[in-house]
């Protein structure tokens, strides 16, 4: 379904301006094989994403294909788009002067502009890692806990990277830069085969803090994507993303929590599976996450999605801190703004109700679109202080 959604909205993109333009400029053309040259892109894209959408299986060298597919896609289709919106907001300019032209000059700056962001997003934005200071405050903080630095990454999608591991090992020499007292990760470790993981094993293993490195799972994590055989190879790649994850030297939380001390304070580190609306997998389980042992104490929990907070942590719990991922801010923004905003009330960044608060980290890696636009990949250090 995920597939079909993707390409139906690239169908869109692509028919509804070219039809656009073609009605506007190209039928003009005195020349008939102008004309026709018109629509070989098109042609071309189209058949494109039938062969795509035939032979797509979720393995990591289709997954690459697609996004492949999808970049050369977008650098024909989303310029065209740009162009089309503009010169359609412009048109009571052509409507007033009829012989103006600057109308379509800067349709065709916007469609030009977006070019080239589309094409900086592809190669430099979707490794323009970028560190993230929050500071939060709670007058129920353990004192020996003020000050305490919590570095926090989500969403890595390791099969997108592959072929690329310096860009990784360059955010893992970021992370360690920051000298963070806790490491945590907030699930979609992987696009869906647990293998994609191998390649980056190194350079995530020399991910280093004071208190460790703790991790949960997110929705791709399950592979729910991929049509296995057997439930039990479902489950035998989820075992084995868990033994890479351990072999890195990350503790995975799964529904558990641990306690950490400074001096006679402590504070709850806990981890849920993934926790979130249909189609995603709902497997987070705040109860075995908090036994009695977390009651009165001061609580960080990682949750993948955001949409768990208001959905349980605020009205089951009075965990103080959760951190969630999954939004990617759809790897896109434009001065603040993104759609993501109407599917996602919490998507990017800190809120809170009362004494509890949620923030949500827009990820470091990509999936699918093979490129950020100003949600750039983020590194989230997180200071705790006493109010």
């Amino acid at each position: 379904m995920v597939l079909i959604r993707t390409l139906l909205f690239l169908l869109l993109l692509l028919l509804l301006p070219d039809w656009y333009i073609y009605r506007r400029f190209v039928r003009r053309l005195s020349l008939r094989w102008m004309r026709t040259v018109y629509w070989i892109p098109t042609v071309l894209l189209l058949v494109g994403m039938l062969i795509v959408g035939l032979s797509h299986d979720f393995h990591p060298s289709s997954m690459q294909r697609l996004s492949s597919y999808i970049l050369v896609f977008l650098l024909f289709a989303f310029p065209q788009a740009v162009f089309t919106i503009f010169s359609l907001i412009l048109s009571p300019v052509r409507l007033i002067k009829r012989k103006c032209r600057t109308s379509e000059y800067i349709a065709c700056a916007a469609a030009l502009y977006a070019l080239g962001a589309l094409i900086y997003g592809a190669t430099e934005g979707k490794q323009h890692f970028k560190v993230r200071e929050v500071t939060i405050a709670y007058e129920d903080l353990p004192p020996a806990f003020d000050g305490y630095r919590i570095l926090q990454l989500s969403d890595i999608h390791s099969g997108s990277w592959t072929g690329n591991t310096k860009a990784l090992q360059k955010a893992i020499d970021i992370c360690n830069a920051q000298q963070a007292d806790l490491a945590v990760f907030t699930g979609d470790m992987i696009n869906n085969m647990a293998t994609e993981l191998d390649e980056f094993v190194p350079a995530l293993s020399r991910l280093k803090t004071k208190d460790g490195v703790y991790s949960v799972l997110g929705n791709h994590d399950y592979s729910p994507y991929v049509h296995w055989q057997s439930e039990e190879a479902r489950n035998a790649n989820l075992s084995s993303l868990i033994n890479k994850q351990n072999h890195m030297g990350w503790h995975l939380l799964i529904n558990d929590h641990v306690m950490l001390h400074r001096g006679q304070d402590s504070i709850v580190i806990a981890g849920v599976e993934n926790s979130g609306n249909p189609p995603f997998p709902d497997r987070g389980d705040l109860s075995q996450a908090l036994s009695d042992e977390c009651k009165g104490v001061f609580t960080v929990l990682l949750s993948h999605d955001p949409t768990h907070w208001r959905r349980n942590i605020l009205p089951e719990t009075d965990v103080q801190l959760t951190l969630s991922g999954h939004t990617h801010e759809m790897q896109f923004s434009l001065f603040g703004f993104c759609p993501i905003m109407f599917v996602y009330p919490e998507h990017n960044g800190l809120y809170r109700e009362g004494n509890q608060a949620l923030f949500v980290n827009i990820g470091l890696g990509y999936v699918m679109f093979p490129l950020r636009i100003g949600a750039w990949p983020e590194i989230t250090v997180i200071t705790l202080r006493k109010d």
